[in-house]
């Protein structure tokens, strides 16, 4: 079984910073890939940014490119979210996810906060 647990979020001003972390613990982790997602309220679950495990490869949504950094310490088994130039949009629960042994997500985080005030 694999746990994740972010930490990080937190409230900032517009134009502000803020680093989410995301911990793996349980078996020996070796995801497929490792992704951030996000929920607003009243708003679907929507992908914001993904990693390839072994090689690092990124993706990232339209919304977040240029302003969000996805990054990895494979050996912290970690995944991190740089998250610059916040704006109010970006408000909502912050969820890590892995894909382990599947190409789907199977393992997803309790979610934290992220609310950026205008």
């Amino acid at each position: 079984q694999v746990q994740l647990v972010e930490s990080g979020g937190g409230l900032v001003q517009a134009g502000g910073s803020l680093r989410l972390s995301c911990a793996a613990s349980g078996r020996t982790f070796s995801p497929n890939h490792m992704g951030w997602f996000r929920q607003a309220p009243g708003k679907e679950r929507e992908s914001v940014a993904a990693i390839v495990w072994t090689v690092g490869s990124t993706y990232y949504a339209d919304s977040v490119k240029g302003r969000f950094t996805i990054s990895r310490d494979n050996a912290k088994n970690a995944v991190y979210l740089q998250m610059n130039s916040l704006k109010p949009e970006d408000t909502a629960v912050y969820y890590c996810a892995a894909s382990v042994a599947t190409i789907k997500y199977n393992y997803w985080g309790q979610g934290t906060q992220v609310t950026v005030s205008s």
